[in-house]
């Protein structure tokens, strides 16, 4: 049986700062820092910011650049969730990439948003912090 994953900050008044991320996430903070960091010194027109969504009745993470939205970030007990969204155009570069086979699998495979496809990474060691890191520089160069 797949355990479900819960998914934190559902109380809409308490607006997520990075001391209660970090209280949550423990010692994944550094990933969550080197994505950060990542995005800051790489793509320094990148921002994000925290919003609560009424649809999921919880706070979610979007890192957008200049006007597009690069990745969604969730989070769980101990851990936190990074989700990209692709378009059909996006599945040869993904394909063709150095990315492991499970994440190109799951993407050919996974549920269709209208036209977008989801690839989520659940943080929970270092491979996952890289495979981020090159979700990113793939939907960047993605038109």
């Amino acid at each position: 049986m797949v355990e479900k994953e819960i998914l934190l900050l559902e109380d809409k008044l308490v607006v997520p700062t990075d001391e209660l991320i970090f209280s949550l996430i423990g010692e994944k903070k550094s990933y969550w820092q080197n994505i950060m960091d990542y995005m800051r010194v790489n793509y320094p027109e990148s921002a994000g910011e925290w919003n609560y969504y009424n649809d999921g009745k919880r706070w979610l993470f979007k890192m957008v650049l200049k006007k597009k939205t690069v990745f969604w970030g969730a989070i769980l007990t101990g851990t936190f969730r990074i989700t990209f969204y692709f378009g059909d155009k996006a599945e040869p570069v993904i394909i063709a990439s150095d990315l492991p086979v499970s994440i190109k699998e799951g993407f050919k495979t996974s549920k269709r948003f209208g036209a977008t496809r989801a690839i989520s990474i659940k943080m929970n060691e270092g491979d996952d912090l890289e495979n981020v890191l090159k979700l990113i520089a793939i939907k960047v160069r993605m038109k």
